[in-house]
Parts: structure tokens; sequence; C-alpha cells
């Protein structure tokens, strides 16, 4: 066994190109069966490699005592193998707490933040983590049952930035079989034998009875359908980039970075739908250096747009939008609810800005501190200011009125005009707030989007 599973992560190793000579690689080390199986088997192929070691063990500040034990074993195991080591404490209760999520999700977060500032503090190439075959078919069930594309279907990649799993290649079993055979403990985790994280349910409960009831090899089916899904998500990846790549329109800031990005509608139509979805995924992750937040339903609404009357749009998270041009859809993020720092400061007034859905037969509001606008008809940033030379309104049947002119009608004091507030769409202004809205601005049954303005911290004199 020893030898066998030497050889298999050795290959697997090669094959994914996880490490080059003199690579410096940090491992997690927690001091549970497989991590101590990471160390140990990357400690006796590190010669051969050429590569150095650096453990870091993450203390949660939870299990009390039981941590305290598995943070000695793997500094003790960690200097008996003469590998560098460190003990990182954080608060993860307390990370928990303040970020809403749970101490699982905390400490995963926690861990992975550790160690890329351990990997950047000493100057390594690679983070080296135990996830094993097992934990593979965990991820992709996991995945499957919560609902994924074929990124989540194909499960954990062996090599993701820096990031490498040299154990997706071996069992639970056979790693435990490793570590009997070499005479070699490990510290057990009491978490791991409870129900209460989904997980462990997967672990426990419901993969053991599939082996039992349906298919004794079904892991190894749901390794190689991942596998499978994985390369497949590899493909269209590429596809995807190689149509952006010739065909993608750019906006840029000044910094170099994308604002807004698109693409010919009539040639990605021609596409089959998976890989516009592809194209515009990577648009958006193009856009947002992110795609947090975005789920498969934010993509095909967008993809949708292609079949759509131009003008038409959908809301992004995080101000941002998909646009369907005569030409072209674009991917936008621009931050439009913008505020003049000479605005509400001094007149007590916040305005708060929302964006919704528009359905026809909504009741707008009728009164002085809640307005409706037509989203859609926004060109650029909108800000909330005093008023500027241009400014103008639009009046009903098209015609325009500057700001200046509106408010000498209004009888407004001379010393007055300049402290009430502006909704400004560059000059264009939607709202003399407290006097009038624009026309070209109001809701119509042709609005998909509206954008809601609420005075609030102040009162607006009648």
């Amino acid at each position: 066994m020893h030898r066998k599973i030497l050889e298999t992560i050795r290959e697997f190793i090669r094959e994914h190109d996880m490490l080059v000579p003199g690579d410096r690689v940090i491992i997690g080390l927690s001091g549970g069966a497989d991590s101590v199986s990471l160390l140990m088997i990357l400690s006796e192929l590190k010669k051969e490699l050429n590569i150095e070691l650096f453990a870091v063990h993450v203390h949660h500040g939870l299990r009390g005592k039981e941590a305290d034990r598995d943070s000695i074993y793997a500094q003790e195991l960690s200097e008996n193998l003469g590998v560098p080591f460190v003990c990182v404490h954080a608060n993860v209760a307390e990370y928990a707490r303040i970020n809403g999520v749970s101490e699982e999700e905390a400490g995963r977060h926690l861990r992975y933040r550790i160690l890329e500032e351990q990997r950047l503090f000493r100057h390594a190439a690679k983070i080296a983590v135990a996830h094993h075959a097992d934990d593979q078919v965990e991820t992709v069930l996991y995945n499957l049952f919560r609902g994924s594309g074929l990124k989540g279907l194909g499960g954990m990649r062996p090599v993701r930035d820096a990031v490498i799993r040299p154990l997706l290649s071996v069992t639970r079993k056979e790693i435990l079989a490793y570590l009997e055979e070499k005479e070699i403990s490990y510290c057990e985790d009491s978490t791991n034998s409870g129900t209460d994280y989904i997980r462990n349910r997967l672990r426990h409960e419901i993969i053991p009875a599939v082996r039992e009831r349906i298919n004794e090899g079904a892991p190894s089916n749901i390794l190689q359908a991942a596998k499978t899904a994985a390369a497949a998500d590899a493909c269209f990846e590429k596809a995807a980039r190689r149509i952006l790549e010739s065909s993608g329109i750019r906006e840029r800031r000044e910094d170099g970075g994308v604002i807004s990005i698109g693409i010919s509608a009539e040639n990605l139509k021609q596409e089959e739908s998976i890989v516009r979805q592809y194209v515009i995924r990577q648009m958006i992750g193009e856009t947002y250096l992110s795609l947090k937040d975005i789920t498969s339903v934010h993509v095909e609404e967008a993809e949708k747009l292609l079949f759509k009357p131009v003008g038409r749009r959908i809301q992004l998270p995080d101000g941002g939008y998909a646009l369907r041009t005569y030409d072209e859809l674009w991917i936008k993020k621009e931050e439009k609810m913008l505020f003049s720092q000479s605005g509400g400061e001094e007149t007590g007034l916040t305005p708060v800005m929302t964006t919704f859905p528009y359905k026809k037969g909504q009741e707008i509001p009728k009164n002085r501190y809640t307005k409706w606008f037509d989203y859609d008809k926004i060109n650029s940033a909108l800000s909330v200011r005093y008023r500027e030379t241009g400014d103008y309104i639009t009046l009903a049947g098209g015609g325009r009125k500057t700001v200046k002119s509106f408010m000498i009608d209004e009888k407004i004091p001379k010393e007055e005009r300049g402290k009430i507030l502006l909704a400004a769409d560059g000059s264009h202004i939607l709202w003399i707030i407290g006097y009038r809205i624009s026309e070209y601005y109001k809701i119509t049954d042709d609005t998909h989007t509206v954008l809601q303005i609420q005075i609030d911290g102040g009162k607006i004199d009648e």
C-alpha cells in the first residue's frame, strides 16, 4: 500500500503539473488523518520533486482542549520530519457572528485566507490541501443537490490558482491504510462523527445508503462523471474565451480596468445556448472581477435579452446590468447611485435610492418625499447636487426649460435657489427636489425598471 499510494500521487502531481523543481509548498496541517498523510507523503517525495515544505496549522479557537491537542501534535510531527511549522490563531466564532455565516463556513474562509497570507509571507509557490477522492464525491453530490452547472458538477479542481490537491487521486480508505502501515498516529476531530453539517450527512448517511442499496461502485462512477463534467466545463470556457477575444468590445477606465463589455448580438445568437451562457458568464466575470452573487438565473435572463427588443435590460447585483442595444449585448457595471458631496450634509436631507421591476398597474406614490422614475432612460451616472449652468428639465410635450427659468417663474428667492437639491442625469434634471420632476423620466406602460428616490432625514417646506 505504501508504494502504491506514493506512485498514484506522484503520477497525479505530474499529470496536473502541480509542482515544479524549486517550489516552496505551504501545507495546511490540521493534525487529522488526511493532512497528516499529505505531509508524510510530500515529505517522502520532497527530495525527488526538489521542493521545500512549510506546515501551517490554523487554531480555530473552538473545541477547547481538543483543539490545543491538535495544535501540539501538528507541531511535534512537523518538527520530527524537519519541516518548519507555524500555528496561527483565528477567532472563528467571532468571524461567524460578525459576518452572519456558520462556524463551518467561517473556518473554511479563515483557513484559506491564513494559508494565502503565509504563502505570500514565506515566498511560497503553492498551497497544498488534503482533500481526497471521498471529499470529491461529497462535493459533487452537494453541488448537484443544491443546483449547479458543469463547473459545480466537476467538483474541486486538482489545481486552482496557487492551491493544489494531490490527494484527490486516492480514497480515505487508502489514506488510513497508508498511515497504519507507516504506524503514524493522527488526531480525530469529534465534530466529524456528527450529522449536524450537510457534508457529514452525505458522508455518514447518504453515500453509505447509496453504496448499500443502489451500487457499491457509485462513488467511482460519480468521480468519473465529475471528471467528464470538468473537462466539458474547461472546453466551454475555452470556446467562450476564444469568442470574446475575437469579437468582444471593451470600455475601460483610465487605469485599464473594464467597466463594460459588449458583443455582437447576432453573432452570439448563432451559438448554442450553453456556449452563449458561458460567454455571458465570462463577460460578467471580466466586468465584475468576480462571479460572487451571480447565479444561473442572472445568466439565463441576460441570454434572453438577445431575443428581446432594443433597450431592454436586466439588473445584476451591485449596480450592474445587462443591456440589449441595436447591435450588441452589453454587460455594464457602473454606479449610477452616486451622490454629490455638496448635497444633503447642509440641508439634512438624505436621498435614498432603490431600483425594482415595474409591474403595470402599480400605484405611483403621490407624496412630495417619494418619486418614481423610469430607470432605463437614465444615460449617465446619477448625482444629487446643487444647480449648475445648463441644467434643464423636460416639459409636457417635449419642450425644455432651464432650472434657472423654472426657479424664477416659481418666484423662489434668489438666495434660496443654490440651496435646492437636484437629482441629475448629467445636465438633464430628473427632479427639482421639493418641486417637480421631468416629464421625460415619468413612469409609462413601457417602463421596465423603476428608480425610486425617497427623501429621508429631513422635511421639504410645503
